[in-house]
């Protein structure tokens, strides 16, 4: 064995060389196979409903529910349908494409009256009359909220009107076959007399024959964007390059064996300008572009990582380093702005330790992972998972009364921070305290975040490790990737 064989054996393996073109296919292919994925399980859905939830009549119809006024008449909005100006409206309309609409309803005890008009000719006839218009409807749970346009009665019973393209009226189960036209239609509900105090039990539906097209090109086109984007995923994170041998460690990451193989430091800047943190959310933006984009590539490569511990123990190391390199960012820039505000020097472009930037992060690379642990460790991370979220706050989207919105909350590291940016505008120091308390909070997410990714194994403690200097990993323990 030579002496440069006998100096990388006693390294162990070298991690990948990440260069910006690698990243860009790791991250064009990790969108590229997400979206892929959304395309397969959505055909995948349309095709099963395609396939097994049609009637006897090959109509998939909405359930049956209920929709009641004190008024004259129930009526759709305005139904626009492809005009004639509209390129391939006639293909679209067509039979062999949506098929035909139908409409059935009933009221118990008497008659009801079922219509489709052109919606000039159905406001001209109910132009001056009391009636209410779904103006919106919701299945799960059933909801239905109406227009009430005042008004008084109709000028007689809707079925002596010669303009509707389908209608049914009488007695029991009344059912509406229409075949869809271009135009601009409206859906009527009434009873049979005219009368005021409309009851009906109503459901929708259409061949829709265009579904099982839908399907197959869905299932076509995110097979090939799965098979593409992790051709570019395998082309980028392949263990290809191996980093130059590495001399002398870091000074700052150089220090007794950590509690957790999860390392993160943070020196604050004892010359911290008073009113830069006021603009840094500005100057960060460039950074959290790219950590969107970074983020999502991370989330698709733990998804490939976890089915290669499943069937080999181990984690890949192209993998690792480029997940490691995510981390390594998203810390710097929190270290930089609002997750601590401890250095005005802007974070650098890359993957990679910066070993002269006053933030880094180490994750020990495992030999080898329990094959089954993958299966369950979002679940064994969920007391972790709700401290690290009253420590970093979130956002997402919720119910908020009707409607689903976005919703959000600070968390303790950002109000700490903003408390010492405070104290640091109109003082000029930091608050030593306060800093190491919010190092430690940050390094509990950070540790967390590696759990969740599968890097370790190790369960990470409930711990802060209050202090801006944490022990560094093992020596002997190998190491990530040291440039981009």
């Amino acid at each position: 064995m030579t002496t440069s064989e006998m100096a990388t054996s006693e390294r162990g393996p070298q991690p990948s060389r990440w260069t910006a073109g690698r990243i860009a296919l790791v991250v064009v292919g990790s969108i590229l196979a997400l979206i892929g994925a959304g395309l397969l399980f959505g055909g995948a859905g349309l095709l099963w409903i395609d396939q097994t939830q049609r009637d006897d009549d090959g109509y998939l119809m909405t359930p049956t529910e209920s929709f009641s006024t004190s008024s004259y008449a129930i009526t759709s909005e305005s139904l626009d349908l492809a005009g004639a100006e509209v390129e391939g409206a006639e293909w679209l309309l067509s039979e062999d494409v949506l098929g035909s609409v139908r409409l059935e309803g009933e009221r118990a005890g008497g008659s009801i009256f079922l219509g489709i008009g052109p919606t000039r000719e159905v406001e001209d006839y109910l132009g001056g009359v009391e009636h209410d218009e779904v103006a919106k409807l919701d299945f799960d749970p059933f909801r239905v909220d109406y227009r009430r346009t005042a008004g008084g009665e109709p000028r007689g019973a809707p079925a002596n009107e010669q303009f509707w393209a389908a209608s049914a009226g009488g007695d029991g189960l009344q059912t509406l076959i229409w075949e869809a036209e271009e135009g601009e239609w409206s859906i009527v509900v009434m009873n049979v007399d005219g009368s005021a105090g409309v009851e009906a039990e109503l459901s929708a539906g259409a061949e829709a024959n265009f579904l099982i097209w839908v399907a197959i090109a869905a299932l076509v086109i995110g097979a090939l964007l799965v098979v593409g984007g992790g051709g570019m995923i395998f082309a980028g994170a392949r263990h290809a390059a191996a980093a130059p041998a590495v001399g002398a460690q870091p000074a700052m990451l150089k220090a007794a064996p950590t509690v957790y193989p999860v390392a993160v430091r943070g020196e604050l800047d004892p010359h911290l300008s008073r009113w830069l943190w006021l603009v840094k959310w500005l100057l960060a933006i460039p950074h959290y572009v790219v950590l969107a984009f970074l983020w999502i590539a991370f989330t698709v490569m733990t998804v490939i990582a976890a089915f290669a511990i499943l069937f080999t123990g181990r984690y890949p190391r192209g993998i690792f380093d480029f997940n490691v390199g995510v981390l390594r960012w998203t810390w710097r820039v929190w270290f930089y702005s609002y997750w601590a505000n401890g250095t005005d020097r802007y974070p650098p472009f890359t993957l990679g330790e910066a070993p002269d930037y006053p933030a880094a992060l180490e994750v020990s690379y495992p030999e080898r992972l329990t094959r089954w642990l993958p299966l369950v460790k979002w679940l064994l991370a969920i007391p972790h998972l709700i401290l690290v979220a009253i420590f970093v706050g979130g956002w997402g989207w919720g119910p908020i009364g009707d409607d689903w919105e976005g919703v959000g909350f600070a968390g303790l590291v950002g109000i700490l921070v903003i408390i010492a940016c405070v104290v640091l505008l109109f003082t000029g120091r930091y608050p030593p305290a306060l800093f190491d308390f919010t190092i430690g909070l940050d390094r509990w997410a950070l540790r967390v975040a590696a759990y969740v990714g599968l890097m370790r194994d190790e369960y990470p403690p409930f711990r802060l490790d209050m202090g801006s200097h944490e022990p560094e990993a093992p020596e002997a323990s190998v190491r990530t990737a040291r440039n981009s």
